[in-house]
């Protein structure tokens, strides 16, 4: 398994990690999976407490009890579920950010977070309030390290310029090529680091059935479907797709999601092969056009 620097930290995180948001509901299951995960030389495993109203936190606490040395574990805030449950809001500010922290760390059974990460934001959020908290969290040692999860540009030049992160999840796939014209080289250039989400696009450069997907036609899908198969040579079509993700150096690790033991261990496995060459990566963004951000510029 190749390893990589999350942004200016001394944290070496595995180029495949563990996407937990796909684990289902059953503790014994899913520990199964992260075992394998780690198993099979995963050291990244991402989770939030959103999922499943923090049932899925609780999940990764039990499965990485025993096993938390080495782990490089990751979570998210900001969403604020209702005192009902109908839903969440949003909920960037210190005061909620500062409790909501001992929450993910009973529920991960832990006392610390190695990289904790707002999960979503605009212009329009008090961003120098939130640094602040995840800055007091640094200094109490609840976390090592915190960094953002957004597809949007201006928001992450903003954190980019303001904040201490060192990441930035965002979505990137062959599917999803708008972090291509500015997000990957901007935090490349500013020594941080991308953590990849949706690396297969759910699944359909994996092999799932064709559909519409971010403005491409099933037709177009199709198209890039049948060339990852023409061209996986003796890979998955969902390894070339992570290949793919994990080639601009600005990546650190994928998150990638898994409901099984048998996905885990294929996605682990892309983690070991080589970088692309410059005619496999060409030949694989000829297969469809980029397409680009319309919004948040």
């Amino acid at each position: 398994m190749q390893h990589r620097k999350l942004g200016f930290t001394d944290l070496s995180v595995s180029v495949i990690g563990l996407g937990c948001m796909s684990l289902g509901h059953d503790h014994t299951s899913n520990a199964r999976i992260i075992h394998a995960a780690l198993d099979h030389g995963v050291n990244f495993i991402d989770t939030a407490d959103l999922y499943d109203k923090g049932f899925n936190e609780e999940s990764v606490g039990k499965a990485l009890k025993g096993r938390r040395q080495g782990v490089i574990l990751a979570t998210k805030v900001g969403n604020q579920w209702r005192p009902d449950g109908s839903g969440w809001d949003w909920n960037p500010r210190k005061e909620y950010i500062r409790k909501a922290v001992h929450d993910s760390l009973r529920r991960l059974q832990t006392n610390y977070i190695d990289l904790y990460q707002l999960h979503g934001g605009t212009l329009d959020d008090p961003i120098d309030e939130t640094i602040e908290a995840f800055e007091e969290l640094k200094m109490q040692g609840h976390i090592r390290h915190y960094g953002i999860s957004s597809i949007r540009p201006n928001v992450i030049r903003a954190w980019t310029e303001k904040s201490n992160m060192q990441s930035v999840m965002t979505q990137y796939s062959l599917l999803d090529r708008r972090p291509e014209e500015e997000t990957l080289n901007h935090l490349h250039d500013h020594n941080r680091s991308v953590v990849v989400r949706g690396a297969v696009a759910k699944g359909l450069l994996a092999g799932k059935p064709e559909k519409e997907y971010l403005g491409f036609s099933a037709q177009e899908v199709a198209a890039v479907q049948f060339g990852l198969e023409r061209l996986k040579g003796g890979n998955t079509m969902g390894q070339l797709a992570l290949r793919y993700a994990m080639q601009h150096p600005a990546v650190a690790t994928i998150a990638a999601g898994a409901s099984s033991v048998e996905q885990v261990v294929e996605n682990a496995q892309a983690g070991s092969l080589p970088l692309l060459s410059l005619e496999e990566y060409v030949e694989l963004q000829s297969l469809v056009a980029p397409n680009q951000y319309e919004k948040h510029r």
